[in-house]
């Protein structure tokens, strides 16, 4: 009797546990979800789109007058120094000496180069002008600033004015000297211009580099006849570079000058700091990758980082530019976009609490695509789902991925 009773027990308990394990199959498990929690901080509005260095001011020099040229001994990256590097050796060809049009229309060039070099001397007065202008302005927000008589967005205008007036200043000088190489050149060939031929003058025509810089290009290396007008070189300053942007023209009505340009990916270890200079007026048309037509405008900006943080970069370089167009107050709250999703017309998100699912809405405010404003109906504290799914309803026991027990 005893030993069938103990027989009885051992199957019931075996029947509970059976039942036990099949009601706990049935208890609803908690979905593994990824979270994120608000943060507060000032949230960029931008444009990022892809663009490429380009040096401020290349120069082409040609040949002034046809003849025989010896060979080029610069090499692309060579430097140049500006009045002393001898760039192509030319020998006028003899037919070009007894021609009286061509010795007028030297002596016309003369004239015209000189005009432009009083032009270019004009641009380089104005421009200096400015630079003292902007220098004034900028120490008088330097002294403001400090008793806040001014704000940050007025200083910071005034110190972009002065960087712009430094740029202008070294343009127009480096035009300057261009236009007194051009008289060099007109004057020269004028002197090499004669009215009787002497077979036996064997004098070369030098072409000097007008600016310091590098050879960008050699057109033309080895020797032989070249006429007039003919290009040999390409040259230009590295440390004067530039951004060029193509953005969408719809994007670039947001663009100013002024706007704060971060170049990424440009190969270096960190972002480099840039400043819109302009932004042209007129679009082009360009096919996408995909095949699509788009309307598109360059914008120009200005590097601010020093040239040694950015010394490897050359002309025609590719980076990827984030152009500042807006910017939230520095103690917004803004959450990952990847926590939103839209039901009509409102936005909503899921937050845990106590290991369920709340469904809350939102207000939104400015989004660069990455990160969202909330204007009102989410904490600091809140823990919310990343990417919520149809399988998340509120109510819904949910769980965070770093508080579940590791899968086996």
């Amino acid at each position: 009797m005893t030993r069938r009773m103990g027989s009885r027990i051992g199957w019931w308990i075996v029947i509970a546990g059976i039942g036990g394990l099949i009601a706990y199959g049935f208890i609803p498990q908690p979905i593994e979800v990824e979270t994120a929690a608000p943060t507060i901080g000032s949230l960029a509005i931008s444009v990022n789109d892809d663009g490429e260095t380009r040096i401020r001011e290349k120069y082409v020099l040609s040949a002034p007058v046809s003849g025989k040229m010896l060979r080029v001994e610069l090499d692309a990256g060579d430097p140049v120094m500006a009045g002393q590097t001898e760039i192509a050796r030319i020998q006028p060809s003899d037919p070009s000496l007894l021609d009286a049009r061509t010795r007028a229309e030297a002596q016309a060039r003369v004239r015209v180069t000189t005009a432009a070099y009083g032009q270019a001397y004009t641009v380089v007065n104005r421009a200096e002008e400015a630079l003292k202008l902007a220098e004034q302005e900028f120490e008088r927000a330097q002294k403001l600033l400090p008793n806040r008589a001014i704000s940050q967005s007025e200083y910071d205008a005034a110190e972009n004015r002065l960087r712009l007036a430094r740029a202008d200043v070294r343009s127009a000088e480096s035009a300057l000297r261009v236009a007194q190489y051009e008289i060099d050149q007109a004057e020269a060939t004028v002197r090499y211009i004669k009215s009787t031929f002497d077979p036996n003058d064997d004098n070369f025509f030098t072409l000097v580099s007008p600016i310091s810089g590098k050879v960008l290009e050699v057109y033309r290396e080895d020797s032989g006849v070249i006429a007039s007008g003919t290009p040999v070189v390409r040259i230009g300053d590295p440390t004067d570079l530039e951004l060029v942007i193509d953005v969408l023209s719809t994007d670039a009505v947001k663009v100013q000058p002024g706007s704060p340009v971060i170049v990424e990916h440009w190969g270096g270890d960190a972002p480099l700091d840039a400043v819109v200079r302009l932004v042209e007026p007129s679009a082009f048309l360009k096919v996408s990758a995909l095949g699509v037509e788009e309307k598109r405008v360059n914008v120009i900006a200005d590097f601010v980082s020093p040239f040694e943080d950015r010394e490897s970069l050359g002309d025609g370089y590719r980076i990827e530019a984030q152009i500042i167009i807006d910017e939230t107050p520095t103690d917004a709250l803004k959450v990952p976009a990847g926590v939103l999703f839209r039901d009509g017309e409102r936005w909503q998100a899921y937050r845990v609490v106590a290991g369920l699912a709340e469904l809350v809405t939102v207000d939104v405010g400015r989004s660069n695509g990455m990160e969202t404003e909330i204007i009102a109906g989410l904490s600091p504290d809140d823990v919310l789902v990343m990417h919520p799914t149809e399988a998340i309803q509120p109510g819904a026991k949910v769980a965070p991925q770093s508080d579940l027990p590791p899968r086996q």
